[in-house]
């Protein structure tokens, strides 16, 4: 008997996606706001940008090391444990970590070293947090509606992407306007005494976990049901450790999935210094065009920033009012990736500062769509009961070469001119993404659930240690 979502499963998903897009905007906020103070506070001159390069690059690996390492646990563990009461546990330990950075910018202690520490545990809390929900929507909606409910997730980043830069710098600016007298009363009296307004990115993003840990309490999402950890007489039951080789077991069987899982893969490394650049292109490369039109380095990056949220917002409601491609959605991947790929090699070699904003909108328009097409296509052909454990190790292949894009971002962009780095990565992606649709035909196979099955009746062998 096929699953039905609840009568108001749309409605509660919605719920949960605005307020979870609360803590995502405080997050992107805080870390946009980190990103100002390292350019301008910690490593400000010219003589610095090798350093610079490194902290960026430390400040990514810090992230994305613990998703890696804890994601196939976590997805085991979202397969085995009540979804709802993960997503609230996460979210107040966030809290508390957020209260930690706050604490320590008041204090003016925040180091490089310390900073990297807390987005480590913040890393961890979001890659539980994050098996809980990918896991927990699948169950709220019909399968007709998740193409939509896929495209207002993705969304929730592009959203941030518009909101957080521009709020940052806001923020940021703050205690220097209020102590200049432009902002008078006791509210300026109060933010005069504050002197880095960095504290105030991080007091929103405490606001907003607490926001979307208290309304969970007040709702109900559906949790699947397993039959297979309850042992019988005379038998053990099955391990965490089983249950996350059986992830990887579902997806090696099925080649197709796998195929595209690598196509992920080398879209993750080519682009990740693209993230890790960015701030230095604009603070060097394109400095000349932006100050000629009358920007300073915040609000060009905040321009820049917004600019490319407001790419990722139109792509995040194409989908959601359109629903995507019915059929061949692996097109809507591919194609939409391999100029993705030519866009970055634009961004990367162009002195111009609108021209490298339009390139960014392009590549923000472009992701909700390529997500939201593969999630569609991953929820489709995994059972509930298995996405947690599925998911997770999707992620850990598809994202495992992220760190690696970064380190070679912070070496690569000490030495090299760092918009060419953009520009050959950029050329990869194009290559790889047109490889697969010229001459890999199974990859255009990945929709068709009768011929994974029948793939995965017939592999022989199963991963095992």
């Amino acid at each position: 008997m096929s699953y039905q979502a609840p009568a108001k499963g749309f409605r509660t998903f919605a719920i949960v996606w605005l307020t979870q897009s609360f803590s995502v905007i405080g997050t992107s906020l805080t870390l946009f706001a980190m990103n100002i103070w390292l350019t301008t506070k910690v490593y400000p001159a010219y003589e610095q940008k090798s350093l610079l390069a490194w902290a960026l690059s430390a400040m990514s690996i810090a992230s994305a090391v613990p998703t890696l390492a804890l994601g196939p646990l976590a997805g085991a563990w979202v397969d085995r444990h009540d979804r709802r009461k993960t997503m609230i546990v996460m979210n107040a330990v966030s809290v508390g970590l957020g209260l930690l950075l706050l604490a320590l910018l008041l204090m003016n202690r925040l180091e490089v070293w310390s900073l990297c520490l807390i987005l480590a545990a913040y890393s961890s809390t979001a890659v539980f947090h994050g098996a809980a929900f990918d896991t927990s929507y699948a169950m709220l909606v019909s399968e007709k509606q998740l193409p939509r409910a896929n495209g207002m997730m993705q969304s929730i980043w592009a959203l941030s992407g518009i909101l957080s830069p521009a709020l940052a710098a806001l923020l940021i600016s703050l205690p220097t306007l209020a102590r200049n007298g432009s902002i008078s009363g006791m509210i300026g009296s109060f933010l005069a005494t504050i002197s880095d307004g960095t504290v105030l990115t991080a007091a929103i993003n405490v606001l907003t976990f607490a926001v979307a840990a208290i309304t969970l309490l007040f709702l109900e999402i559906p949790s699947p049901k397993r039959t297979d950890l309850v042992s019988a007489l005379g038998q053990k039951k099955k391990s965490i450790w089983k249950d996350i080789l059986e992830g990887a077991d579902f997806i090696w069987r099925r080649p197709p999935l796998l195929w595209l899982l690598i196509t992920f893969l080398v879209a993750n490394l080519a682009t990740a210094p693209y993230g890790i650049l960015q701030p230095i292109l604009v603070k060097f490369n394109l400095a000349a065009d932006w100050s000629a039109c009358g920007f300073s380095y915040e609000t060009a990056l905040a321009f820049l920033g917004t600019v490319s949220g407001i790419g990722g917002v139109i792509g995040g409601v194409l989908m959601s009012t359109w629903g995507g491609l019915k059929k061949k959605r692996v097109l809507a991947i591919l194609i939409p990736m391999a100029l993705e790929g030519i866009i970055q090699i634009i961004f990367g070699v162009t002195s111009r500062f609108y021209l490298a904003t339009a390139m960014t909108f392009l590549i923000s328009f472009a992701l909700p769509i390529m997500n939201a097409h593969s999630q569609s296509i991953w929820q489709s052909q995994t059972p509930h009961e298995l996405q947690g454990r599925v998911f997770a190790v999707r992620r850990l292949i598809a994202q495992c070469m992220g760190p690696v894009g970064t380190f070679m971002a912070g070496w690569a962009g000490g030495i090299f001119e760092p918009g060419a780095v953009l520009a050959v990565m950029g050329a990869l992606v194009t290559a790889v993404c047109l490889g697969q649709l010229l001459f890999n035909p199974a990859i255009l196979r990945v929709e068709d659930k009768t011929y994974l099955d029948q793939l995965a009746a017939s592999a022989k062998r199963k991963i095992a240690f």
